[in-house]
């Protein structure tokens, strides 16, 4: 009776929150500063999952269905030797970056749902290659989490590299909250570090834990699809997608339990409850939390002067809401919430680019550009 009647509140609370303020924080409204434009750089994609940027200015864009595009002086050309993916469901061609030392050795790294392995379907690999002309070569595989499944979703995939050339990148629950998240000896719902080519630091938080995957940094996590290197702090910060509601940021802590599915801060899909719980001791409580859910995807901090409105702010892409969310900051308290682009499509991933412009992936559409008028 009791689990009934909390669902029954939750839910009234969850409707009764759409488009208002959530719990946690301030509303989301039109920006203060609205004194630009949008410009479409690159049209014509599909579902443009990931972003990086060659030291020559031109772009590399990942397609979700297992194209990798190199994108310059106007042109776009389709690079081979790509591995290849499980394009079912959420999973295909997912997350690229380049390592903080392109220039000097060319190591570009991919994340990607991979069939590799024991097991049926699918689960999250990471590949390094360099980009020779219009060919991959010296394909290598750093990491790949087992066993497969034949579920779709929740593969997480974001790729950053921290302040010590240490890689973190994200793998999700694959839909089996049950078991992954809590489970150190299991892959998915964790966040990961490796060593640039693939080996396991010595003082990862597991390492001497015979039975446990030594790869993982921190646990308890739903499905991470932005993450982002804090340019201040150094510290790894992700968000990720909650069920019904409660889609959070954190800020990655070494060997921190962050809660799913103990703790949560939504409800089921169906309006059931969950857990009744939104804390317990040990589990990291995040930095924000969002309900109703924006389903949040691609994850960017503003730097530099092209934009002195929005210096400091965060910008995350809204699959559900189809906007481009940013988060002013007073320390790790978000005070206002604003849409910076609306109405274009489901928003994938956001970044700052080396030119200091801001860069969003939109699916159906393309690579567009945030530009100040002045």
């Amino acid at each position: 009776m009791k689990s009934t009647f909390l669902a029954v509140i939750m839910t009234f609370l969850y409707v009764a929150c759409m488009g208002q303020t959530p719990p946690n924080g301030p509303e989301v409204t039109e920006p203060e500063w609205s004194n630009y434009d949008i410009e479409t750089v690159v049209g014509d994609l599909k579902l443009p999952w990931g972003l990086a940027f060659l030291p020559d200015g031109s772009m590399l864009i990942t397609e979700r269905a297992g194209e990798l595009i190199h994108f310059k002086n106007g042109e776009k050309t389709m690079i081979k030797g790509v591995p290849e993916v499980r394009a079912k469901g959420q999973g295909g061609l997912l997350d690229i970056t380049l390592h903080p030392d392109y220039s000097s050795n060319g190591w570009i790294y991919m994340s990607y749902s991979s069939e590799e392995g024991p097991g049926d379907g699918a689960h999250t690999a990471i590949s390094r290659a360099k980009l020779q002309g219009n060919q991959l070569s010296n394909l290598e595989v750093l990491y790949k989490a087992t066993p497969n499944t034949d579920a779709g979703q929740h593969y997480g995939s974001r790729i950053v590299f921290d302040k010590d050339g240490y890689m973190f990148f994200s793998i999700g629950e694959r839909g089996n909250h049950q078991e992954n998240p809590q489970d150190i000896t299991r892959d998915g719902g964790k966040v990961y570090r490796l060593k640039d080519d693939g080996s396991i630091p010595d003082d990862n938080p597991f390492v001497n834990n015979a039975a446990a995957k030594k790869a993982i940094y921190s646990y308890g996590h739903r499905n991470p699809q932005g993450m982002i290197l804090h340019p201040e702090t150094g510290e790894i910060w992700v968000h990720e997608h909650g069920p019904r509601g409660g889609d959070e940021i954190n800020v990655v802590k070494k060997g921190a339990n962050y809660g799913w599915p103990e703790i949560s801060y939504g409800i089921n899909y169906n309006g059931t409850i969950l857990t009744e719980d939104t804390a317990k001791p040990g589990m990291e409580q995040p930095l924000y939390y969002w309900v109703p859910s924006i389903a949040p995807s691609g994850f960017a901090l503003v730097t530099g002067d092209r934009y002195p409105a929005w210096k400091g702010d965060l910008l995350v892409g809204s699959l559900s809401f189809a906007y481009l969310e940013k988060l002013s900051l007073e320390g790790e308290e978000v005070t206002k919430r604003e849409k910076v682009i609306d109405g274009m499509g489901r928003v994938r991933n956001v970044i700052q680019g080396p030119d200091g412009y801001i860069y969003a992936g939109i699916e159906g559409k393309g690579i567009v550009k945030i530009l100040p008028r002045n």
